[in-house]
Order: structure tokens, then C-alpha cells, then sequence
């Protein structure tokens, strides 16, 4: 009971490991003692080898293999070259996932000029993207009956927000795959396989800051309606969601499944 949040020499997985949420859940692991592998696409190498150097700079142990989270044969090989390095697998955490402006509606524009091509491949992205190396990674788990696994949602998992169709539909299947998903592997595997989600704020990140400020740092109308629904009244930062997650990857939370964290500074609970 003394190390409910010791993460000493677990393998953890990261997809999506060179955004900005991936790079901080990355490096705050491997400084819990982690051994982590980040998973990205090819062209991040030269930023995940900088991330992984870093890490073995300070005595942490992580490395870096491209992948595809919607190419089950990469993942498939990913998982082998895994194993083979490390042995095992103990924490997925499907950070992977994205937006794209033809899938959104924005305010000149009618739901009938959605691109429905766009929005089939941010689907792609962000559900498939969780499910597939949830298929291929959790197998590993299922094998010896333990592992956590932890997907991201979105406010826009809970309720519509505006303009963002293809996305939030995307990640409302997301949540409906993790509450599934966790009662699948219990009642299948045993109940050391548990699989959460958690559903950060609005953080700024480079794919949504032309959104959410102007070029002078100013707020956009969008941030400003954000925001006064916020009861925190601010962005939140990537470090706020460590937390959580390291509870969720740890044995403090062995009875927890089919859950989904609410991170974003009350913007979920807010109502006038």
C-alpha cells in the first residue's frame, strides 16, 4: 500500500507522442521512472529522438518508433520491436488525435458544406486511431491480465460544441469505446485490465491557436465564449492533466474502469 503511484520500470506507451500533450506526458513518465516509447509519425524523428535523448541524458530509459495509428500492420510491428526491447507492455495511453478544418462548420457556412471526406478521416484519426493499437497493444495485457489503458476525449465528447462537427463526433464514439471496452476486457480477462479516459480543458496547443487568439495575443470571440464558461477563467496548461493520468496508469486506481476524468477547470459542470 506504501506504492499505490510507483511507476519504477512499468512500459508505457504514448501515441501521439510528439504533440504537445504527448511530449509532456512523455517526459513527466520517464521522470517517474517509467520506461516509455513514443510512438509518432515518421516525420516527428528528429523531435521524438531529442525527447528521447533527453530522457536517457538523465538516466531515463525511452525510445522512439514511427508508426501509423490507423495501420494495423505498423502497429503490429511496432508491438514486436516493443517486446522485444522491453518485454512487455503496462500503460497505453492513446494521446494521438487531431482536427481539420474541412471537417468543421465554421460561421459563414451551412452544415451542408461539410466535407464529408474530411470528416471520414478525422474520424479515422481520433476513433480508429484509439481503436486499432488498443487492438493490437492490449493484447499483451489480456495475455497476463494486467494493464491500463487510457484514452482521450473532449468536452466535445460530452455535448456538441459548435463548429467542430467531424471532431466531436469522433470523440463521443471515443467515450462510448472506452466504457465498452472496459467491461469487455473485465469480464473477458479479469479485472487487472482496466481502461479510463480523460477529457481535458481547452489547452493552447499550435493546431488550435489561430483559433484562439488573434495575432496581437488577443482573445478571439470563440475564446472569450469559452472562457466566460470557464469558472477558472483560463486556459488550462499540459502539466495539469499529469495528475490525473498518473493516477490512472498506477495501482492507486486498481477498482477504476469505464471512468472518464473531467479535467478543464469546470468548464463540463458550468451552467448560467
Amino acid at each position: 500500500m506504501n506504492h499505490l503511484f510507483d511507476l519504477s520500470g512499468r512500459v508505457v506507451l504514448v501515441t501521439g507522442a510528439c504533440g504537445v500533450l504527448g511530449e509532456t506526458i512523455v517526459r513527466y513518465f520517464a521522470r517517474q521512472g517509467a520506461r516509455v516509447v513514443l510512438l509518432a509519425r515518421a516525420h516527428s524523428a528528429d523531435a521524438a529522438e531529442t525527447i528521447v535523448s533527453d530522457i536517457k541524458a538523465t538516466g531515463g530509459e525511452a525510445m522512439f518508433l514511427a508508426t501509423d495509428v490507423t495501420d494495423k500492420a505498423v502497429l503490429e510491428q511496432n508491438c514486436r520491436d516493443i517486446l522485444a526491447t522491453y518485454g512487455t507492455i503496462d500503460v497505453l495511453l492513446n494521446a494521438a488525435g487531431g482536427n481539420m478544418p474541412a471537417a468543421t462548420v465554421p460561421p459563414d457556412k451551412t452544415i451542408f458544406d461539410l466535407d464529408v471526406d474530411a470528416v471520414r478521416k478525422v474520424v479515422d484519426l481520433n476513433l480508429f486511431g484509439t481503436i486499432i493499437p488498443t487492438l493490437v497493444f492490449a493484447k499483451v495485457m489480456a495475455d497476463k491480465k494486467k494493464g491500463s489503458i487510457i484514452n482521450f476525449c473532449s468536452e466535445s465528447s460530452f455535448r456538441p460544441l459548435t463548429r467542430v462537427a467531424g471532431y466531436g463526433a469522433a470523440k463521443a464514439a471515443v467515450a462510448s469505446w472506452t466504457k465498452y471496452l472496459a467491461g469487455e476486457l473485465a469480464l473477458k480477462f479479469g479485472d487487472g485490465l482496466r481502461v479510463n479516459g480523460i477529457a481535458p480543458g481547452f489547452i493552447l496547443s499550435k493546431q488550435n491557436r489561430a483559433l484562439l487568439l488573434n495575432e496581437d495575443g488577443s482573445l478571439t470571440p470563440r475564446s472569450e465564449k469559452i472562457l466566460g464558461h470557464t469558472p477558472f477563467g483560463r486556459f488550462l496548461k499540459a502539466d495539469e492533466l499529469l495528475g490525473t493520468l498518473h493516477y490512472l496508469a498506477s495501482d492507486a486506481s486498481t477498482a477504476v474502469t469505464g471512468t472518464i476524468s473531467i479535467v478543464d477547470g469546470g468548464f463540463e459542470s458550468f451552467s448560467i
